[in-house]
């Protein structure tokens, strides 16, 4: 008998040996996962945050609740997702902003590429430039034309250091036009600002702006890509425009602080790809003028790094500098 007790003692010990040599329960079992949009409410990362939140609960059997921590262009919800524990409870919604912050924003709190990793690349979309329905442009012509006329030619982007931002400095530029930037904190405030008439010009993703297009609240002048939007057939590419060769695409992605285990950036990749693949879900983005995009982190990685190094030389040719 005592050397059976013995025995089931030893069992019990390396039982318990065993359960605190792990880290915890399996993940995500421990408690919510929070996604960070680092904008506002009403704009697209908040949205985009929120319908991916609930297809995201379903595949992964945990709740997902969304945070907006918005300001500076996204970088202090980057920063505070950067600097929180790598246990793949917080990810950050990010915006085509990240792409630019390290370049734009002097002493940044975190390094862009080491202290946060890519999980996907959700989609792309055009960015569009727009004119509540009562302006006098009716197209883009009209806008440079008032630009060359010293007209005092304004206009807003969801925030100083944007790349709607950077991309209208590099457009005025390149062209020798002068227009005055006017930043907001997120769309959500721009395009309150942008339907009112309380700003001439706009420009911000197909996703915040088509549902304004297709109120009669806005006139959309022009997309920023190289192609037509699919969603805005009609509307003509500053290509198009006697731009030849521009591009600034908007896009969104979803990142975790570096360091995070590889497991948990697997599951987590694989059960995103699950929800942009999901009919539904790709609809909902479709609408809204968003490519989804999907794929795996190193895809991720390799586009944003490259969206860093592109726009890192339009701040620094230009002399591009933050409001």
């Amino acid at each position: 008998m005592l050397k059976r007790h013995l025995l089931l003692c030893l069992l019990a010990s390396l039982a318990t040996a065993g359960v605190s040599a792990q880290t915890g329960p399996v993940w995500p079992a421990r408690g919510p996962i929070k996604l960070v949009a680092v904008f506002p409410p009403g704009g697209s990362v908040d949205q985009v945050a929120r319908i991916l939140a609930l297809p995201l609960q379903m595949q992964l059997g945990q709740t997902v609740i969304v945070e907006n921590k918005g300001g500076a262009s996204g970088s202090i919800g980057a920063a505070a997702v950067a600097a929180s524990p790598a246990d793949g409870y917080t990810f950050a919604v990010v915006f085509d902003s990240h792409g630019v912050n390290p370049a734009l924003i002097p002493n940044l709190p975190f390094d862009s590429k080491k202290d946060l990793t890519p999980v996907v690349l959700v989609g792309t979309s055009p960015m569009v430039l727009a004119t509540y329905t009562g302006s006098e442009y009716k197209t883009f012509a009209d806008v440079v034309a008032a630009a060359r006329a010293k007209k005092n030619v304004s206009y807003g982007s969801i925030g100083s250091g944007s790349l709607g931002h950077v991309a209208m400095s590099l457009l005025g530029k390149s062209s020798g036009l002068d227009w005055a930037h006017i930043p907001y904190k997120g769309g959500g405030p721009l395009m309150n600002d942008a339907v009112a008439g309380h700003v001439p010009l706009s420009i911000g993703s197909v996703f915040v702006t088509k549902p304004h297009i297709d109120s009669k609240r806005m006139r959309p002048l022009a997309v920023t890509t190289s192609t037509r939007s699919k969603e805005l057939p009609d509307v003509p590419t500053l290509a198009e425009s006697g731009y030849p060769g521009f591009e600034a695409p908007a896009w969104w992605a979803i990142l975790a602080p570096a360091k995070t285990p590889p497991d948990i950036l697997k599951r987590m990749n694989d059960a995103l790809n699950k929800v942009l693949k999901n009919p539904e879900i790709a609809k909902k983005f479709d609408a809204q003028g968003i490519d989804v995009v999907g794929g795996t982190p190193e895809t991720a990685r390799v586009f944003i790094e490259k969206q860093m190094d592109i726009w890192a030389k339009v701040v620094r040719d230009n002399n591009i500098k933050a409001d």
